[in-house]
């Protein structure tokens, strides 16, 4: 680092000669998880451009249609190009989607029917998607529960891992379970994410039992940090956020669903209407983001990882317990911090904020978020709002007081704002 660097972060941010010598600590000890992520990245980096070649992309697919959206060939295509990533059949892919969750929900509306029962094999289910099924206390609101739609969960064993046992002795016993839900990342839990090779020997004994059983996969957060996605290894059906990996901090909004193309299809009838599905749906000049912030994702996405594995790092040499650890495979860009202390917490969020490029000025502080249950704090100064590949964090205030960080468009950044956070706890 730059001794004008150093002078600039101490000067502006406070951050002391200790502070860089910690970070200069931390990353020579993270130097070879960087290396093994720089071939990850090439991979699928070329996986992207393969695809992009294959449907022979050019400029006229940067389409900006509007009313109907009838014959919108940019949308369509970038259908296909997400459906040769994920090596699927099939894929949905609409800025039509305010966020992950509204991806999920419409994936899980249009492949479920009433008497149908959803089997969640990861515990309870991010918190976001307690109103979807029902579980939130106020099912009256259109949710599957009110639809006759029935929900069993089977939590954790206690090493954290898929209890394999009891979702196919409970496959074996009901047979009204239509979808298995996977969520590949940790949310506001304390585990590790699975990866796509566990997802896939999951997958392989779900179907030994019920073979016509929906494998449905929550990929948010997941997308292009391994060199396979679950779509590789079984999975019917995912869906994700184009604010996060996928969206490459370039697309504007949106998200996608992917996999066999009748799951695809149905999931596309609760987007719009049945009897029309994708067909319709003007992309209001955003296709070029789409396209070129899919290009950019393989390399942002691993920034991300970089920045969280930084992070990790420092705080472990801090005498923080972080999830996963500094030396830990990913499978996703999420890093978790345990404070036991609110206040601590707290900080560490402000200092997130106070390292943004947008909104650096004011502070962030808990609230009633929707679709939460609990008080929420998030600190997210990005381009895009709401965007969890630009450097984020967020935590719902309850024990053992939890950070999630995620995102940086850039390593750089993200290293400035973590030091910048860190120095708030300190």
């Amino acid at each position: 680092m730059l001794d004008i660097t150093k002078e600039m972060l101490n000067k502006k941010y406070g951050i002391t000669e200790d502070a860089i010598d910690l970070y200069n600590k931390a990353i020579a000890d993270v130097q070879p998880q960087f290396d093994k992520l720089d071939e990850i990245r090439e991979f699928n980096q070329l996986k992207v451009l393969n695809a992009l070649q294959e449907e022979r992309i050019s400029d006229m697919h940067f389409t900006n249609s509007s009313g109907y959206g009838y014959g919108d060939v940019g949308r369509d295509a970038l259908d296909k190009v997400y459906a040769r990533v994920f090596n699927c059949e099939s894929a949905l892919v609409r800025p039509h989607f305010v966020n992950g969750t509204h991806a999920i929900g419409a994936a899980l509306f249009g492949n479920l029917r009433p008497g149908d029962t959803m089997l969640s094999i990861c515990g309870t289910p991010y918190d976001t998607l307690h109103n979807i099924i029902g579980i939130s206390g106020n099912e009256n609101i259109g949710s599957l529960a009110e639809y006759g739609v029935k929900y069993k969960q089977i939590d954790l064993d206690e090493n954290n891992k898929v209890n394999i046992t009891k979702v196919k002795e409970e496959l074996e016993c009901d047979k009204s379970i239509k979808l298995v839900h996977i969520q590949r990342s940790t949310g506001y839990g304390w585990r590790k994410s699975l990866y796509v090779s566990e997802i896939g020997e999951i997958i392989k004994e779900v179907k030994k039992v019920s073979p016509e059983v929906i494998c449905f996969v929550d990929n948010c957060y997941g997308e292009l940090i391994e060199t396979m996605e679950p779509t590789d290894v079984g999975a019917d059906l995912i869906a994700g956020s184009l604010i996060k990996n996928i969206g490459g901090g370039i697309a504007p909004t949106g998200g996608y669903i992917a996999g066999k193309e009748k799951f695809v299809e149905q999931a596309s009838y609760r987007l719009t209407i049945p009897g029309i599905g994708g067909e319709c749906g003007s992309t209001f000049g955003v296709m070029r983001s789409m396209y070129q912030g899919l290009f950019l994702a393989p390399h942002i996405s691993m920034e991300a990882v970089k920045g969280a594995i930084l992070c990790a790092r420092l705080m472990e040499l801090c005498g923080f317990e972080v999830l996963p650890k500094s030396t830990d495979m990913r499978s996703d860009i999420i890093q978790a911090i345990k404070f036991n202390d609110k206040d601590k917490l707290i900080n560490f969020c402000k200092g997130i904020q106070y390292g943004s490029p947008i909104d650096s000025f004011v502070e962030c502080e808990p609230w009633d978020m929707p679709g939460y249950n609990d008080q929420v704090i998030m600190a997210a100064g990005a381009f895009i709002q709401g965007s969890s590949i630009e450097l984020s964090a967020d935590a719902p205030i309850r024990e053992p007081y939890i950070a999630y960080l995620q995102g940086g468009l850039t390593f750089d950044h993200a290293k400035i704002g973590i030091l910048i956070a860190l120095s708030k706890v300190l």
